[in-house]
């Protein structure tokens, strides 16, 4: 796993879900490889009342009933799409959804406006098409037509992003279960085996770029995963990803807790102001997601590792921040220069702490932008 760039959840969490395999006597839907406790407890972590003899990480920070009905969902002949603003953890539950229940989380479509229905259904060799004529040898399956032949689970990550002609394609395969291949006389039909099932995704921010039509709905069951507002699971998912951040990086290096808290109040304050705003204009461009603060921390890290002292500073917190989300120019950036006039400048005489030094570099940062 060290030569990865990035494993799979099925590969990173292989000793943990081997363990699940072997205590789990719960009845199983199909072919999965865990039953719905375990693949609940998989996902949220397990508890002191579960009565294990090992802990359990949690890797997905959210409520849980959005997991179990993604799970019951999983279980019934119904697609899951899930649904939400960028960065609230979509892709990473169904990763984890496809790993707990048939330990593959690779048969993924990414849908953009160039997937064509070859991308979800087929396509050929030509080479051996040429030599051999058409077959099922020289045919080549998409990810969903082997999560098919495998009872697995397929993924498809933006699905909105496709066009309408690729999103009908599903169709057929979400309530027919099994894909026609006209070219071939005979063996031309893929039926479907017990497990397979689709989780899609799709961006709220994207309605109106291609609306999924009233057949496709019906043949999904829509879990809405809303922007993580609890900031007490917010600061245990940006605390979780630091440590598999630094892990990731054989990093060593100090990221104080007031730092921590600094970033989670920025981002607290920044989406305040976004809802109290009177047009776009007046917002930052960013979703000002979970995933986003994540994102200005990697950043302020391995700036700190690669160019500074080796630990974090207020200073280099708020250059990230500034950098990461200053989209637009001039827009971001008087949005910013506003947030830190009129929110962080009060904030740092009155509580000091890292405040005054992060108002700092936040207004370094914006003066070398603008």
């Amino acid at each position: 796993m060290s030569d990865l760039l990035r494993a799979p959840a099925e590969i990173k969490y292989a000793e943990e879900l081997d363990w699940l395999e072997s205590i789990d006597d719960n009845p199983k839907p199909f072919s999965w490889r865990l039953s719905p406790k375990m693949v609940r407890l998989f996902i949220l972590g397990s508890e002191g009342s579960d009565g294990l003899d090992r802990e359990i990480s949690q890797k997905w920070f959210g409520d849980r009933s959005f997991v179990e009905r993604s799970i019951v969902t999983l279980a019934s002949d119904r697609g899951l799409l899930l649904i939400g603003d960028p960065g609230t953890g979509k892709s990473w539950l169904a990763e984890l959804l496809s790993t707990a229940i048939c330990r593959n989380s690779t048969l993924v479509v990414q849908g953009t406006a160039g997937t064509t229905e070859d991308h979800i259904k087929y396509s050929w060799n030509v080479s051996m098409v040429i030599a051999k004529g058409q077959s099922r040898q020289s045919m080549i399956p998409s990810p969903i037509m082997t999560a098919m032949e495998t009872g697995a689970i397929g993924r498809f990550e933006e699905l909105t992003r496709s066009t309408s002609d690729v999103q009908d394609a599903l169709i057929s395969i979400l309530s027919e279960k099994y894909i026609s291949v006209p070219e071939l006389d005979s063996d031309n039909i893929v039926f479907a085996k017990p497990g397979f099932s689709i989780i899609a995704t799709a961006n709220s921010r994207d309605r109106g770029v291609n609306d999924l039509s009233s057949a496709l709905k019906r043949r999904f069951n829509f879990v809405r995963i809303p922007v993580m507002t609890n900031r007490k699971s917010e600061a245990e998912i940006v605390r979780f990803r630091t440590e598999e951040l630094l892990h990731r990086h054989q990093l060593e290096l100090d990221v104080p807790p007031t730092l921590l808290d600094v970033l989670l109040q920025s981002f607290a304050d920044l989406r305040a102001s976004a809802a109290a705003a009177g047009s776009d204009d007046e917002k930052l461009e960013s979703a000002l997601s979970t995933a986003e603060q994540i994102g200005v921390l990697e950043d302020a890290i391995l700036h700190s590792n690669f160019f500074g002292e080796r630990a974090l500073t207020a200073r280099t917190l708020a250059s990230s921040l500034v950098g990461s989300l200053a989209r637009r120019e001039p827009e971001d950036l008087a949005i910013l220069n506003k947030y830190l006039h009129g929110v962080v400048e009060p904030r740092s005489k009155e509580e000091g702490g890292s405040w005054p030094e992060f108002l700092e570099g936040g207004r370094d940062a914006i003066a070398t932008l603008s």
